[in-house]
């Protein structure tokens, strides 16, 4: 039913704009119609341009985020069996999490350039905390009485972390993946906005630049679109793993 309505919505949308365009409701200069948008979608497409900026954008996302992953994952769980190792380096990372990824940019640009290392932090500043703060809370917030047991059948520490704890933060951990998927894409394309000369967000600006108003709406739908795809492989996994976890919990009677 919840499918249904987003669908409905969508094509209302869609008609709308499309109604819009064709009784001249608008400067087709600010808001291009529907036709000229598919064109101009088309002529990227056969052309590669609009491929290559993906394939540009997306491999910076893949190698930021996952150094993101490199980084925040071990430092949540750490801390996260350390809670009081937490407590020291807690005010700096309250602090750093307020400061916006994208005021930094200046800075970063000034000390690294506008190349591809400058993207990189970038997206990893904007990435870092979802999947700390959700790996930090998926450790801290397993059951006691489940390590408690763990204890009474003479489990070691190690096997308690792999059978117990970790097992228990995975659909944190899982969650915070997701949402620093997300935030890495709004981190590129706001850099490659600023500071670039490829990518999806620079085949954005040099389309406002000429005041191709149809290339810009590819652009931010080809953005949309990525997001909504990465998303959707993203919750199949975490429904799957979390299906698989309760009936294997079911199996063994908890």
């Amino acid at each position: 039913m919840e499918k249904r309505k987003r669908f409905y919505i969508i094509i209302f949308i869609l008609i709308i704009w499309y109604m819009g365009s064709q009784l001249n409701l608008w400067s087709t200069f600010i808001i291009p119609s529907p036709e000229k948008v598919i064109k101009s979608f088309i002529l990227l497409l056969k052309n590669g341009k609009l491929l290559k900026s993906v394939a540009i954008s997306l491999e910076r996302v893949i190698l930021g985020f996952g150094i993101t992953i490199l980084i925040a994952l071990p430092l949540g769980i750490i801390f996260g069996l350390k809670p009081k190792l937490y407590e020291y380096f807690k005010g700096i990372f309250e602090f750093l999490r307020h400061i916006p990824p994208l005021a930094l940019i200046p800075m970063i640009i000034l000390w690294f350039g506008i190349g591809e290392l400058s993207k990189i932090i970038i997206i990893i500043l904007a990435s870092f905390f979802p999947v700390f703060l959700n790996s930090l809370k998926g450790i801290v917030s397993c059951d006691e009485k489940y390590i408690e047991v763990g204890k009474v059948f003479g489990l070691s520490t190690k096997r308690i972390f792999t059978k117990i704890i970790l097992p228990s933060a995975i659909p944190d951990i899982l969650l915070g993946l997701k949402l620093g998927l997300g935030y890495s894409w709004r981190a590129i394309i706001a850099a490659e906005l600023i500071a670039s000369s490829s990518g999806i967000g620079y085949l954005i600006l040099d389309a406002q630049q000429i005041s191709r108003s149809d290339i810009v709406v590819v652009g931010i739908l080809s953005v949309g679109l990525l997001g909504i795809f990465t998303d959707y492989l993203f919750s199949i996994f975490i429904n799957k793993y979390l299906k698989r976890r309760k009936g294997n919990l079911y199996e063994r009677g908890i």
